[in-house]
């Protein structure tokens, strides 16, 4: 019997037998193609695989084994072999040991790795090759190693099998699915008590949203530790991609010493590929240790208070510009023994030289006690009329503030919410204060005569605080309000708030305090009233440098995360005709996924009614509709203008025909992975 009859044969019985009253989703989100598949694919092929790790063994001459349990994701086993279930299961395993008193991996499955280029060889982790499959029952499997523990190895050292896996189902039009899985366990017998837990997987998959690598088999920091440790290193650039090392590096990117002085970071890698770093800009602060090392709540890592064990590998992996050994930019430092007598966990004052001051942003000093603002009444909001705000200002601490105590405070009167097209900004610094600690802005501008919906008004603001910073030099930060918005109707009818399309906490899962404009700007709610389909940077965009580039909200924030894939150049215009230039910017996680920022399902059609067409000078289309903008930000091609514009009629557009939620095209489904 064929292969292929055989396994249709099986599918059939399945399909019979076990899966019967329905589709069954096994899980899937829109996010995922299996989601789309039909009854008859899901029932029989049961997409996705899963991973578990039985048991493993060191035998005393060295013999390793392990037994893992290969399913689908409702627990049915899977043939590796892909001969009575569909797919070829491709399992790859690594075996690596914590030696007694030392907090890293060292791996038994290595090879050597010659480079091209320089000629030098070096010991790389990696999987084990020539090893023997056992099968023990329906999806279970034990592998014995071709690799050996090395002669006289410690049976009382923690253990660890790595298993990283790839099901292919192209065939099925379901992609590739992957799953890794490790296990720890002591030879000898006993309980695990050394583990490696810095840093949690589900801290990295805050911002990467599922961190993996080499084609996306090797799933989670627990895969991830077992290779890249302090013994492998690559030949090529002489770079080690040892886990604390090449993380640390990657992530302050363009940050480094060594690139600001005109180097650069790079890994040659499988096929001597090399990727480059250089330009990678990390989304929360550099010196925001603690985005990745959380020591609190549901992310926390049980050994996260490494952060705070000093060593000349993490530090000098961040300040690269140091040569321990010469004295150049530090105290020469031959070992780490000594390192901590300075750099303590925590000292007596921000910005000394403990491993907390020193990485201590101004800008979250404790000499900063925060603004807040409440707006007490909105009057006077017929068209026509001139608006009035009041307001009442204290500090962190619950004190009154006055206006005038304040470096800088405005507001800003912005409408229609259905789709901002309009707004003005007027400074309220010298607003007189009233009894009762408020103080009233009355706008200069009136509400537009005609005007119709709801508008808002918003409240933005800071006072500059000085205090001794790094190095005891006074340094001067902006402790700024939190933006408020206030709506309001403008016709008598019930006021409504612009639509919310993404969520500031979805913003700082990577961002950590999204802030912008000098701090002044720093609630999405706020930012949508000016950045709106009609504007543009012009007025700060130099005529040699014209046209324009649309800084409508959508827009920029498509383009600028997408930008490095845009296939042109990405810059904006700001404040002092500054160039920003973001065309190397890249997400950190499929562009695919939409669900990262979004809220409500809003990356899908139909948007709401009535939105505007979006001024954008430098696109291909220079007035497309709400959604060939919104679309267009993201897939920049020609082609892809070009059918926006056949898809668009006087009537408007008709991308929900092909694109709406119950379509062959629809948003969800073609971007799902």
């Amino acid at each position: 019997m064929s292969r292929k009859v055989s396994i249709w044969l099986v599918g059939a019985v399945m399909a019979v037998v076990g899966i019967a009253g329905g589709v069954r989703k096994f899980g899937f989100t829109p996010g995922d193609k299996a989601f789309y598949a039909s009854e008859r694919t899901l029932n029989f092929v049961r997409p996705g695989l899963a991973l578990k790790v039985l048991s493993a063994g060191v035998a005393a001459d060295g013999k390793i084994s392990v037994t893992v349990r290969v399913t689908d994701p409702v627990g049915q086993p899977l043939d590796r072999e892909g001969l009575t279930t569909p797919g070829v299961v491709a399992l790859s395993f690594v075996a690596a040991y914590i030696p007694r008193g030392e907090t890293v991996y060292t791996s038994y499955t290595t090879r050597v790795q010659t480079s091209p280029i320089t000629k030098v060889s070096a010991t790389q982790a990696g999987a084990d090759a020539g090893g023997t499959f056992t099968k023990t029952a329906d999806g279970e499997y034990r592998y014995t190693f071709r690799t050996k523990a090395t002669t006289g190895f410690d049976p009382a050292a923690t253990h660890t099998i790595g298993v990283y896996s790839n099901r292919n189902l192209n065939e099925f039009e379901l992609g590739v699915s992957y799953a890794s899985a490790t296990f720890d366990f002591v030879p000898g017998g006993g309980a695990v008590t050394q583990v490696r837990d810095v840093i949690k997987t589900a801290s990295c998959n805050g911002c990467h949203t599922q961190i993996s690598a080499h084609g996306g088999s090797r799933r989670g920091l627990e895969m991830c530790v077992l290779c890249h440790t302090p013994q492998t290193m690559d030949p090529d650039t002489g770079n080690t991609v040892d886990m604390t090392v090449m993380t640390h590096k990657i992530h302050m990117g363009k940050e480094l010493p060594s690139v600001i002085a005109g180097g650069k970071y790079s890994i040659i890698g499988n096929g001597q590929r090399e990727t480059d770093f250089s330009k990678v800009g990390f989304p929360a602060n550099t010196r925001n240790c603690a985005a990745c090392h959380v020591q609190e709540g549901p992310n926390a890592a049980s050994q996260a208070m490494a952060v705070y064990r000093p060593s000349r590998a993490a530090c000098g992996s961040c300040h690269d510009g140091v040569d321990f050994a010469t004295g150049r930019g530090h105290l020469v430092q031959l070992d780490d023994s000594r390192c901590s007598q300075c750099h303590r966990p925590e000292g007596e004052r921000e910005f000394d030289l403990s491993v907390a001051g020193a990485h201590t942003r101004p800008e979250n000093s404790r000499n900063l006690t925060g603004i807040s603002i409440e707006v007490v009444e909105v009057r006077d909001t017929n068209p026509g009329q001139q608006p009035a705000i009041t307001y009442r200002l204290k500090d962190g601490k619950g004190n009154a503030l006055t206006p005038l105590e304040l470096t800088s405070l405005s507001f800003v009167l912005a409408g229609p919410t259905a789709d901002y097209n309009a707004y003005w900004s007027e400074a309220a610094r010298t607003d007189p204060p009233n009894p009762g600690g408020t103080a009233t802005h009355r706008f200069a501008r009136a509400i537009p005569a005609g005007a119709t919906g709801s508008f808002s008004i918003s409240a933005e603001g800071y006072r500059n605080v000085t205090f001794d910073g790094p190095g005891r030099q006074p340094v001067t930060v902006r402790d700024a309000l939190k933006n408020v918005t206030t709506t309001f109707s403008v016709d008598g009818k019930a006021a409504q708030k612009r639509r919310a399309i993404v969520s500031l906490a979805k913003c700082n899962t990577c961002h950590t305090n999204l802030e912008a404009h000098g701090r002044n700007r720093n609630q999405i709610e706020h930012c949508v009233e000016c950045h709106n389909p009609t504007v543009t940077d012009v007025a700060r965009r130099p005529a040699a440098a014209l046209p324009a580039e649309s800084v409508n909200f959508s827009t920029m924030i498509h383009r600028l995360h997408t930008a490095k894939e845009q296939g042109r150049p990405y810059v904006i215009y700001g404040f002092g005709n500054t160039a920003n230039d973001f065309s190397d910017v890249a997400l950190p996680t499929d562009a695919r996924n939409c669900s990262a920022c979004h809220v409500n399902n809003t990356e899908r059609l139909p948007m709401a009614p009535n939105l505007l067409p979006v001024t954008d000078p430098r696109g291909w289309l220079t007035n497309p509709g709400p959604a060939g903008a919104a679309c267009l930000s993201c897939h920049s091609s020609k082609d892809a203008a070009a059918h926006v514009q056949l898809n668009t009629a006087p009537l408007g557009e008709s991308c929900n025909v092909c694109h709406g939620p119950n379509s062959e095209f629809a948003v969800s489904k073609v971007h799902a992975q």
